[in-house]
């Protein structure tokens, strides 16, 4: 299977080397791709990842029998439509069904219409009086969740019990033109799950949690992502099916409902308070840094899946089959992420196992620089989760980054048992 893969980061370096490992994969392209995949795959130009006629002529060049599409904003564009038009099998939902992430109050409708537990919502529209805005934050606090609803790299969200704090936010988003979206706050611990979604066909992947804030104990402002690891030992045992059966599975027969069938990877990010899951929001895509912790379990082959779901036959396809233990990444990031990302800067030690490849590139010398505000990802697997941790951070010790700075503590409160969940 001649296999393309359009993205350039390090959850796009995770698929690449998920499918590089599928017997059934003959040939792995990836568009534009990082310099860290090139040892797996070949590296093709493309200028945008958006331009659906571009992607459409490289799928035609490499002969593509798969296309996977990691990052939300090309499937927000109608990309996966254009290459299904041109009789590809694409990995990714279409533009209709990627406004579940591309517009939060049109999941809001949808969850509304399955019966999903989320939070309560507000939309403020560009054009809003002072008066309006002010009258709408009222109905909120005391800590207020201000959201940017659109595609903001998982940035877009400002959580603060400071009103003047959250105005700002209000403010910055509207003056960018887009509506914004106040919710109540939802307690609890965050699950991330990445369910493969065909049509009524759901088929969960392990429980993940992120660390969206930039600094050790969740402090700082929210970035795409500082780390992340699976399977989650503080879960409930029925946590993963209660979040398919509650929230999934509704979601996709909604989707089948409106006339536009889900067809890819959905991700749920979800609190998990004293009545169980809710949404705090949905990806049309493979979630980053999860994604990276999740893949190094998977012991199914990765090609032959995606390329069931891209198929329709997703429902025909065995149990998953992952291995024992756990898995954890963190971020390396650059110098003054996530403000203003110096780049540039010198990388040495990044040759080791378990490295994937973000924000980099090589500059005249061919030496490896920082290119991007998250720049590395460092995957290690454990027996326990407090070995993948160990694993991890020895890893990072060995890399050199000028300016560079990671967490600390990227599944500490697990492995220290300080965080539990109720069920109800």
């Amino acid at each position: 299977m001649r296999i393309l893969v359009i993205g350039s980061g390090a959850r796009e370096h995770a698929l690449v080397q998920g499918l590089a490992q599928d017997p059934s994969t003959s040939k792995l392209f990836v568009a534009p791709g990082n310099t860290g995949m090139s040892d797996v795959a070949t590296l093709k130009p493309l200028a945008d990842v958006t331009d659906s006629q571009q992607c459409v002529a490289l799928a035609r060049e490499v002969e593509a029998d798969l296309v996977v599409i990691g990052p939300e904003i090309p499937l927000v564009a109608g990309v996966a439509d254009s290459l299904r038009e041109a009789g590809f099998a694409v990995f990714g939902p279409n533009k209709a069904a990627a406004q579940i992430e591309g517009s939060k109050a049109f999941a809001k409708d949808i969850m509304k219409a399955a019966g999903v537990a989320t939070a309560h919502a507000q939309t403020i529209t560009p054009g809003a009086s002072d008066e309006e805005i002010e009258a709408a934050l009222d109905n909120f606090g005391p800590t207020f969740v201000v959201k940017d609803d659109g595609l903001a790299g998982g940035k877009g969200v400002v959580v603060t019990p400071n009103r003047v704090s959250a105005r700002e936010h209000v403010d910055a988003v509207l003056a960018a033109g887009n509506p914004v979206l106040l919710e109540t706050f939802l307690s609890g611990p965050e699950v991330s799950l990445f369910c493969l979604v065909d049509g009524e066909t759901v088929v969960p992947l392990l429980p993940a949690q992120d660390h969206k804030r930039v600094g050790d104990g969740d402090t700082g402002p929210n970035t795409g992502g500082m780390g992340a690891y699976t399977p989650l030992p503080w879960l409930p045992e029925n946590g993963v099916q209660r979040i398919v059966d509650e929230v999934c599975v509704p979601v996709a027969k909604e989707m089948v409902n409106r006339g536009t069938p889900y067809s890819g990877l959905l991700y749920a990010g979800l609190a998990w308070g004293e009545e169980g899951p809710s949404v705090v929001e949905f990806n049309c895509r493979f979630g980053d840094p999860e994604t990276q912790a999740v893949l190094a379990l998977l012991k199914t082959p990765l090609a032959q899946l995606l390329n069931a779901v891209a198929t329709g036959t997703l429902a025909e396809q065995p149990p998953l089959e992952w291995e024992e233990g756990y898995a954890l990444t963190v971020v390396l990031a650059a110098e003054n992420y996530p403000a203003s990302p110096a780049t540039g800067h010198v990388i040495t030690g990044a040759d080791a196992p378990g490295v994937l490849h973000a924000g980099t590139a090589r500059n005249e010398a061919g030496e490896l620089v920082s290119a991007g505000g998250r720049v590395l990802n460092v995957v290690a697997k454990g027996k326990t989760l407090e070995q993948a941790r160990q694993a991890a951070y020895e890893t990072l010790a060995g890399i050199k980054l000028p300016g560079g700075h990671y967490r600390s503590d990227i599944a500490l409160p697990a492995v220290q048992g300080l965080i539990s969940c109720h069920e109800s």
